[in-house]
């Protein structure tokens, strides 16, 4: 059994080794993703080892410590709020897989405190030659000597390339490790071992050093990141309506879109979008509620602890500085799975033998619990390996069709999407980006001169799917705003032959509003659909709330000005396009173009057409969209939007 033990702790080590490592431009999350599966391989092999173990041996021999109980309930918190109240299990599962990696990160502890519990240089040593590894990689693409070999794809010629996906995750890691690498030299006593731990440490610290220089204001890599007091203020209105289990893990994106404050529009960030806080403790928060902070807030307790009696300072204080980064910075994979890690190399243990073994009469026993325990493990193990090649396949499909897009072959693009949804059709992003392929298709035949008849059916074919797949992805996650959007746009777009989508456009523009109240672009878009259908009333008091949301966006104006236009109210247009010329860039495009339009209602005459004129940021309200079919497309019942949450 200690053989089978030295392998098990191998497979671990060589995980550690290749973890920073581990990406794939295969598919759209290129480093998160790729990372996740890879632990849950070099994982499921230890778990399946260990399940065949005590399947022979009819026990299971644990090393308990005092975490071992909160960092179980963590991982069941993020499980069970996972299941309960994210609505895309992919997403809280798969990708990103908050709940994935937590209930990894847990696994992870209770191997290394079993297969680690005295001798912890192997563990050590593993993960920060991990960091060594890409520090070196890091370094070699910063110095330009890897844009000089012509083999390489160009992704590797990046300067800024990481393999852990960017600048600000790789630091967190590789700081964080650096007092490993401290005591490793410090303990060593064979001059060249010493001497190798001492030029490994100054490459990571190089690295480190560079990494935060070009992660400074102004500079290249310096991240973009929500300011503290919007993410408490998410947070605290999240508990509001969810105190307990949050909105559940991956859905941040719906917090942050119905609960950011006004003040965010102030920002220089106010059109950006985050799936995750300031920090991961502020995620938690939103996503797991009270039970999971409180748990957190624990374990963190417990690590204070560690520094009163703890003699290893070198694991205590990495795993300090891990936790801190947890506290101040957002959600990556490499710092979650390491403050798990280390958690486990901190904490002390003591030894635990469970009998699995079924006695009888005459001094007989029978292993069968063992057995039925490692069935059961292993058939967990093998669905969730289906899945999960299921799942990555289905990425790998739906980064194929953004090449294709890329590359303008509809064709490969709409027969790959296909695929893509088949392999894992509760992804809403798929029927989303499915619903607007089939418009462009559409959109493309509609440009021929003189349509066949088949060429009307297959417009209609492809309308009416893509009104079927924008539904899809409203049903995967009702209180996503971005799909809800998505619907109101191919409404929009098929307003002048489909009977009854002008409604619809409104309905599903509404909702958006509802799911994502401070957004003024979506205000402007639905400002935009009553200024098609004639409805200037609604169309400027839409436009004024857009304003209301930001005072200073140049296009809430400029709309407002020509919504005003056209209900005849002259002095109110010109007094709005006055204001749009003092927040546009003077002789900009935006700017003559408001020119433009402010002399031309200064002489009262009609404005000029502005259809096909682009400026920076200045667009018209979008007039309604010409008669393509004849006689109008009547929509089908299931063409309505559906239920609003």
């Amino acid at each position: 059994m200690e053989r089978i033990e030295k392998i098990e702790r191998a497979i671990l080590i060589i995980g550690l080794l290749f973890l920073p490592l581990v990406f794939s431009p295969s598919i759209l999350s290129s480093f998160e993703t790729p990372k996740l599966l890879f632990v849950a391989i070099f994982l499921s092999l230890v778990l399946l080892i260990c399940s065949l173990k005590m399947a022979v041996r009819g026990s299971l021999s644990l090393k308990l410590t005092n975490l071992d109980l909160p960092v179980i309930l963590l991982a069941l918190t993020y499980l069970f709020s996972g299941i309960l109240k994210t609505p895309s299990k992919v997403e809280a599962f798969f990708i990103p897989g908050i709940a994935s990696t937590i209930i990894l990160g847990a696994m992870l502890f209770l191997l290394f405190n079993s297969l680690f519990p005295e001798n912890k240089k192997g563990a050590v040593g593993a993960l920060f030659i991990s960091g060594v590894a890409s520090s070196v990689i890091s370094l070699l693409a910063m110095s330009g000597i890897l844009v000089k070999v012509t083999q390489l794809p160009e992704f590797l010629k990046n300067p800024l390339f990481s393999t852990f996906g960017g600048k600000l995750p790789e630091t967190i890691f590789i700081v964080s490790i650096l007092p490993l690498g401290i005591s490793l030299l410090i303990e060593e006593k064979q001059s060249i071992k010493k001497l190798f731990w001492g030029v490994c440490l100054g490459v990571l610290g190089l690295n480190a050093l560079l990494s935060v220089y070009k992660m400074l204001p102004g500079k290249p890599a310096a991240p973009l990141l929500t300011p503290y007091s919007v993410s408490w203020s998410i947070a605290i209105d999240t508990l509001k309506e969810s105190p307990i289990l949050g909105i559940g893990p991956g859905n941040y994106l719906s917090a942050f879109n119905r609960f950011r404050p006004i003040s965010y529009n102030t920002t220089n960030l106010w059109s950006l979008k985050f799936n995750t806080a300031r920090s991961f403790l502020l995620t938690s928060i939103s996503e797991v509620g009270l039970l999971g902070f409180a748990i957190l807030v624990f374990i963190f307790y417990g690590i204070y602890k560690m520094f009163k009696s703890s003699r290893d300072w070198g694991v205590l204080v990495s795993l300090g500085l891990f936790a801190v980064s947890l506290v101040i910075f957002p959600f990556y994979l490499t710092t979650i799975l390491p403050f798990f890690i280390l958690l486990s190399l901190s904490s002390k243990k003591h030894s635990v033998d469970l009998n699995l073994r079924l006695a009888g009469g005459s001094g007989f026993s029978t292993g069968f619990p063992a057995i039925v325990f490692a069935l059961i493990a292993i058939g967990a193990i093998s669905a969730s390996a289906f899945f999960a090649a299921k799942f990555t396949l289905a990425e790998y499909k739906f980064s194929q069709v953004i090449n294709a897009v890329g590359k303008n072959d509809g064709k490969l693009a709409y027969n790959t999407i296909l695929k893509a949804i088949s392999l894992n059709s509760r992804v809403d992003k798929y029927h989303a980006s499915f619903s607007q392929l089939d418009m462009a298709l559409a959109n493309s035949i509609a440009q021929k001169k003189n349509l066949s008849d088949q060429e009307r059916t297959t417009i209609t074919q492809l309308i009416q799917q893509a009104i079927t797949e924008a539904k899809a992805a409203v049903s995967i996650n009702p209180q996503r705003a971005g799909s809800w959007e998505n619907l109101a746009k191919i409404y929009q777009s098929i307003m002048a032959f489909a009977q009854g989508a002008d409604n619809f456009t409104v309905q599903a523009y509404n909702q958006a509003v509802a799911l994502d109240p401070i957004n003024p672009n979506l205000r402007i878009a639905l400002g935009g659909a009553y200024y098609a259908l004639g409805r200037y009333d609604e169309a400027i008091s839409t436009f004024q709330l857009a304003i209301l949301a930001k005072p200073d966006l140049a296009n809430a104006h400029y709309n407002l000005a020509a919504a005003y236009r056209e209900k005849g109210d002259i002095n109110k247009a010109i007094s709005e396009m006055n204001t749009v010329l003092t927040q546009v860039t003077k002789d900009s495009a935006d700017y003559n173009l408001a020119k433009a339009e402010l002399e031309s209602l200064q002489k009262k005459l009609p404005a000029a057409k502005t259809t096909g004129t682009t400026g920076e940021s200045l667009t018209p309200p979008a007039e309604a969209p010409k008669q393509v079919i004849k006689p109008p497309l009547e929509l089908p019942k299931e063409a309505t939007p559906p239920a609003t949450p």
